[in-house]
């Protein structure tokens, strides 16, 4: 059975990259009901006119508004949270707004999920949230620690709460994937550093690992997908080959490599076949001593970047996941 099965999901920021695939995916299943909770009208017009099923609902709100948050939820099974303001350089300027959405939000929805006794909450965050260097980066990382430490105030209700965490999304909005393919009938792409790499994950498998992980949470996990690292020239080549690049310098709160687990998170993390998990409490590696996937704890020392990955794409394997997503 599949795990949306039979339940009423809502999705926040469900018009979003992610909300979109996610909800493409859901409709597949034998669910109740899905509702998408955004503040974009206009977007949500376009995914209605997209998607034309009974079972979709589309409901406006905000994250920082709390009434209006708790009011939507009634009912609910299943949360997914994907509302986040996103964009590096803008949080950089705009700190108060990204604080407020991926800070207060996050608490706005914890708090509303644990008084309407929703079964299950997952929430998306991002490789910027393990030691962070910009805002947005440190936001998700307080928005990690939100979700999991809600498990302690829920303890005596039925609600769970766990994170996905993973790398840049292939075609997501703000994505440097349409920016090089704009910059691909220019005289040069701009590269802020030769030596860059970076984590790379399809939205068809982003939605599939938050689905997994949606089935198997048992409530406190962060769970970090294996996936593959790539330098940014390849990319730039393989995206628009024989143009020029320049080199332009790393912008604010940029890093050369993103890290997903640092030597700090290691002691407390499990590895599986396909997967890592960052557990809450030792007593969580009983029970994934029993899981059929389950590995082993990291050794000493162990941190997952984009630099020492031992995946590693070429180009072939690239544009691979990029015709997963039809981005060619």
């Amino acid at each position: 059975m599949n795990i949306l099965d039979n339940k009423n999901v809502f999705i926040t920021g469900g018009t979003g990259s992610f909300g979109k695939k996610f909800v493409s995916n859901a409709l597949a299943s034998q669910l109740k009901s899905i509702t998408v909770f955004s503040r974009d009208e206009l977007k949500q017009y376009e995914m209605r006119q997209q998607f034309s099923d009974s079972r979709l609902n589309f409901l406006l709100g905000d994250v920082r508004d709390y009434e209006r948050v708790y009011r939507c939820l009634h009912n609910v099974d299943l949360v997914v949270h994907a509302a986040a303001m996103k964009q590096v350089p803008a949080s950089e300027i705009n700190p108060t707004e990204a604080i407020r959405t991926n800070v207060i939000g996050a608490e706005n929805l914890i708090n509303a999920c644990i008084e309407l006794e929703v079964e299950k909450v997952i929430a998306l965050s991002s490789d910027k949230a393990a030691n962070p260097s910009n805002l947005y980066g440190a936001t998700k990382l307080c928005s990690d620690k939100l979700f999991i430490y809600a498990n302690k105030l829920s303890s005596n209700r039925r609600t769970k709460f766990s994170v996905v965490r993973y790398g840049n999304v292939l075609g997501s909005r703000g994505s440097v994937i349409p920016f090089f393919v704009k910059q691909s009938k220019a005289e040069f792409i701009p590269i802020t550093d030769e030596r860059m790499t970076r984590f790379w994950i399809s939205l068809n498998q982003g939605v599939g690992f938050v689905l997994k992980c949606l089935e198997s949470m048992e409530g406190g996990e962060i769970f970090i997908p294996k996936i593959p690292s790539m330098g940014i020239l390849d990319v730039a080549e393989s995206i628009a080959p024989g143009v020029p690049t320049k080199i332009v310098g790393v912008r604010p709160g940029e890093k050369l490599h993103e890290i997903m687990i640092t030597e700090d998170d290691a002691r407390n993390t499990l590895e599986f076949k396909n997967h890592y998990e960052i557990i809450s409490s030792p007593d969580r590696y009983e029970n994934a001593t029993k899981k059929e996937s389950f590995v082993g704890r990291v050794p000493e020392g162990f941190t997952y970047t984009s630099f020492n990955n031992p995946i590693r794409l070429n180009q072939e394997g690239f544009k691979k996941l990029l015709s997963d997503d039809n981005l060619i």
